[in-house]
């Protein structure tokens, strides 16, 4: 019954399924795996206000020279809550334009923090609003503490998409925080990702906000992961049925369709109807004479002789 499945056609169909189920499941893997790293990135930034900060020397790897970023941490360090002390260096400071914050658009003030190796990163100290005369004046930001600080902070990755580079106001501006792109404007070697303070000794300017961190949507991964789990099942399950199906007749065209004992169901057709023909016509002849015995007249000779014995009774 189901021989049909060793042709070419069946086995090229049966490989396809095979393969693309493959894919599927392989795809529904990888966002599984998305799902767990930013579900793990997400229990880091739920922690950091309770977690001990670690050095940042023990997280990011030192840089090496000038104009080149140390390497980044990857993301399964991003958001780790690290410690440092140095000295802010203002002469070299960077506004992050365009920022948004609690809905209000503003700027990131980014100060360089240098370390006693001569290396530095740079410290997001937080955010302020735009100055009176519009949202492109240079922000009115509290000038950076002298001498020793210690800041705790966490690990912020650097953003994608590198933004131009100009000196506005006495600082660096730019749109994007892109060390690779900042590393070229700053005269001492920068590590690979910058510190969104959380606290500093002596305190932060109660002038700055703190950047908000926002969670990965670690769910919308693991969903996919399940779509993808499920598309390689209906990928199988739509070969079985379509081998149902053809080994049922249902595949084939309706034209090309053989009938069912097309000479057995003529033959009774053609007796059934000359039986109704054959009844139809005995029918027919039966009432005809019916009719004819019905219609005909009584002999005229008979009924005279019965008149005239009838009148010789009565005399």
């Amino acid at each position: 019954m189901y021989r049909f499945l060793l042709t070419p056609r069946w086995i090229g169909a049966a490989v396809l399924a095979v393969v693309a189920s493959v894919i599927m499941v392989m795809l529904g893997n990888w966002q599984l795996h998305r799902y767990h790293e930013r579900h793990e990135i997400n229990m880091r930034i739920d922690a950091a206000d309770s977690a001990q900060a670690v050095p940042l020397t023990s997280v990011l790897s030192a840089p090496t020279a000038p104009g080149t970023p140390g390497a980044s941490p990857g993301k399964s360090l991003a958001w780790t809550k690290v410690t440092v002390t140095g000295r802010y260096d203002p002469a070299h400071e960077i506004q992050a334009r365009g920022r948004t914050v609690n809905g209000e658009v503003g700027f990131e003030i980014l100060t360089p923090l240098l370390l006693s190796d001569g290396t530095a990163v740079l410290v997001d100290r937080g955010w302020v609003p735009p100055a009176a005369d519009g949202a492109l004046a240079g922000p009115r930001a509290p000038a950076a503490p002298a001498g020793e600080v210690t800041v705790v902070g966490q690990v912020h990755l650097s953003e994608s998409r590198p933004a131009p580079v100009e000196r506005r106001d006495g600082r660096l501006d730019t749109r994007r925080v892109n060390l690779p792109r900042l590393a070229g404007e700053l005269p001492f070697p920068v590590y690979g990702a910058y510190v969104l303070l959380t606290s500093q000794t002596p305190a932060n300017d109660a002038a700055f906000v703190r950047i908000p961190i926002g969670h990965e949507d670690a769910w919308q991964n693991g969903g996919y992961a399940v779509q993808w789990w499920l598309f390689a099942v209906m990928a199988l399950l739509l070969y079985g049925y379509q081998a149902r199906r053809e080994a049922r007749g249902g595949n084939t065209p309706p034209g090309e369709q053989t009938p069912e004992r097309p000479a057995e169901r003529s033959r009774d057709r053609v007796e059934a109807a000359d039986q109704r023909r054959a009844a139809k016509s005995m029918d027919r002849v039966e009432a005809a004479d019916q009719r004819r015995a019905a219609k005909q007249p009584v002999d005229r000779v008979d009924e005279a002789d019965q008149r005239l014995a009838a009148r010789n009774g009565s005399d």
